[in-house]
């Protein structure tokens, strides 16, 4: 697939739920969220539905999101109904790391190729208070099992304010190098005011080689992560939402308004 900026798009980004076990001060306010309902969550068929579709138009590279997509129920048997799509060659999920110690060979089992963890510091006292919750042993445990599992190479995203060369990005990149795993470096982005920059160590924010499309929990497919354009798959049915999507996808990010960073899947 061609954009109308002769991008090729061939990435898909399946948000899979709004859930999350965490409550990272730059993801979730607070007070908590309004989390979509059952019914407007896409059932595993219409997911599998759009992957193959996607699949039959030149996506290769599908990546799970949520939310957090190990809190999903039955994620395990949606990754290995992926896994068995067709055209799939890079298949991947992004996963906050807690649960991975229970999942990791469940998921490769299943087909899964690989993970991004997140990990924006190495102190347990300041990863509590970075996600409100967390225990940062679960997250060394599933990095473990991860590595044990084989969903490799394992790559550490770690949120940045302003350089790679802050005290705690420093200690994460220095474990990553310890423990062969690959980081990238992402700036805190701010949605509502278009705050982006290009992933260090990655592709995502450079919007002149963009080769992805989004679908949400609730089947939007969102051609750009800042902009407020969605095109449901329910409403308009498969094939017409990718190619809205497709016909409309901007030529560069601006801001996104009505939806939030727990809900799109980064």
């Amino acid at each position: 697939m061609l954009d109308r900026y002769n991008r090729k798009i061939n990435y898909l980004r399946i948000s899979v739920t709004d859930r999350c076990n965490l409550r990272c001060t730059y993801c979730m306010p607070a007070e908590g969220v309004k989390l979509m309902k059952h019914e407007e969550i896409l059932r595993f068929d219409e997911i599998i539905a759009t992957v193959k579709y996607a699949a039959s138009q030149g996506v290769n590279k599908i990546r799970i999101t949520g939310g957090e997509p190990l809190v999903k129920k039955g994620i395990v048997e949606l990754v290995a109904m992926i896994a068995q799509i067709d055209g799939i060659t890079d298949f991947g999920m992004t996963t906050n790391g807690v649960f991975l110690d229970k999942y990791a060979k469940q998921l490769k089992d299943a087909g899964l190729h690989r993970v991004n963890i997140s990990l924006d510091t190495m102190d347990a006292d300041k990863f509590k208070a970075i996600t409100r919750v967390g225990n940062i042993e679960d997250v060394f445990r599933g990095i473990e099992a991860a590595k044990n599992a084989g969903l490799t190479p394992i790559k550490i995203n770690c949120v940045i304010k302003k350089s790679h060369d802050e005290p705690d990005a420093v200690e994460v990149a220095k474990f990553c190098k310890e423990n062969d795993l690959q980081i990238r470096y992402i700036h805190e982005m701010n949605l509502e005011t278009g705050d982006f920059s290009i992933v260090e160590g990655g592709t995502g924010g450079h919007c002149a080689i963009c080769n992805r499309l989004r679908l949400t929990a609730n089947g939007d497919i969102m051609p750009c992560l800042f902009s407020n354009l969605k095109f449901n798959i329910r409403e308009l049915g498969i094939e017409e939402a990718f190619a809205q999507a497709l016909m409309l996808k901007p030529k560069s990010g601006h801001i996104q308004t009505e939806a939030k960073f727990y809900n799109i899947g980064g």
